[in-house]
């Protein structure tokens, strides 16, 4: 903790990835500060290349960057584009901290995630847990990418004496997210398979695999409190835990989303299919004993998420594929 708190007044922040769910809802969360808000969009700014980063942060002169960008997905899309997600995620964190650096950017927060772990870690995950065991092979290559920009800042840190700082989310939901069947994460795959089950007066809603695998979450409004929260409070070289503290089954999780859409059929697994890490519960103590909680228990959370879902069907925003 810090003793004299960051103060966000007046300074212009750079959200790295405005567009994305993450992005958007820090966005949402610095709106109510005394502060100069910048974004890029795809069109006017590759986060990919060092040069045109370099050129947009000294033409901009950000006060302080949230590295929210990432190429991100589900289990199957991690599996399915190794390549795409290795090298994508390593081109935007390359690029974005050192330009960060060039710019004398006053403080950086870098979003991780929390595959970083090992396959096996020992529960819940503490931060020390880091680098001490294999990683989930599904998921690896996003992994090794985040990993290295975790460590980017560290290094930064250590060599420049810069006040970057990392924080790891666990698995997040809620308003924007990705409803790819195919590309998305377990939450927005759900709310979507129970929506169109109850629509289609199914029997029964399939899930990937057996749901016995275990899962944390923690809706993207509370991380980014989290993540506001720890750029005012928090200066480390340690990076931070930010999950809910509490983990559920995903057949579990299948049957709280029914009960949530309104789908009354039964829950129907697919053994055999990728589950990938047995049980991912992450030990946020730390940033617990600063002082920050979150808002949303999951229940409430998901109400919010299948209302959003629902708001973006109507306005023909939800990310789609054919079912």
């Amino acid at each position: 903790m810090l003793d004299d708190p960051f103060d966000l007044t007046g300074k212009k922040i750079f959200v790295a990835g405005h567009r994305g769910m993450v992005g958007a809802a820090v966005v949402r969360r610095l709106s109510g500060v005394a502060c100069t808000i910048l974004t890029a969009s795809r069109d006017e700014l590759d986060l990919r290349s060092q040069a045109d980063v370099r050129a947009w942060m000294r033409a901009h002169t950000p006060d302080v960057v949230i590295l929210a960008a990432a190429k991100v997905g589900g289990i199957l899309a991690n599996d399915t584009y190794p390549a795409d997600f290795l090298y994508e995620n390593l081109a935007i964190e390359v690029a974005v901290i050192q330009a960060a650096y060039e710019a004398n950017v006053q403080k950086l927060v870098f979003l991780g995630s929390s595959c970083i772990y090992p396959k096996f870690a020992e529960q819940p995950i503490s931060e020390d847990s880091l680098l001490t065991g294999a990683l989930e092979p599904t998921n690896q290559w996003y992994a090794i990418a985040k990993i290295a920009g975790l460590k980017m800042c560290e290094a930064y840190r250590k060599q420049y004496g810069v006040d970057y700082i990392s924080v790891m989310p666990t698995n997040l939901y809620g308003p924007g997210d990705n409803y790819d069947l195919q590309n998305s994460h377990v939450i927005p795959a759900l709310i979507r398979k129970a929506h169109e089950a109850k629509i289609a007066n199914a029997t029964s809603m399939p899930i990937w695999g057996e749901g016995k695998v275990f899962r944390e979450f923690l809706h993207v409004d509370d991380m980014a409190d989290a993540c506001v929260y720890l750029l005012q409070h928090y200066s480390g070289l340690q990076h931070v835990n930010v999950g809910s503290g509490t983990d559920i089954t995903i057949y579990e999780l299948a049957k709280l989303i029914a009960e949530v859409v309104g789908f009354r059929g039964s829950i129907a697994t697919e053994p055999g299919k990728l589950e990938g890490t047995p049980r991912k519960l992450m030990d946020s103590s730390r940033l617990f004993a600063m002082g920050w909680k979150p808002h949303y228990d999951l229940r409430s959370g998901l109400e919010q998420a299948y209302a959003s879902y629902v708001e973006q069907l109507g306005q023909g925003l939800a990310r789609l594929s054919a079912p």
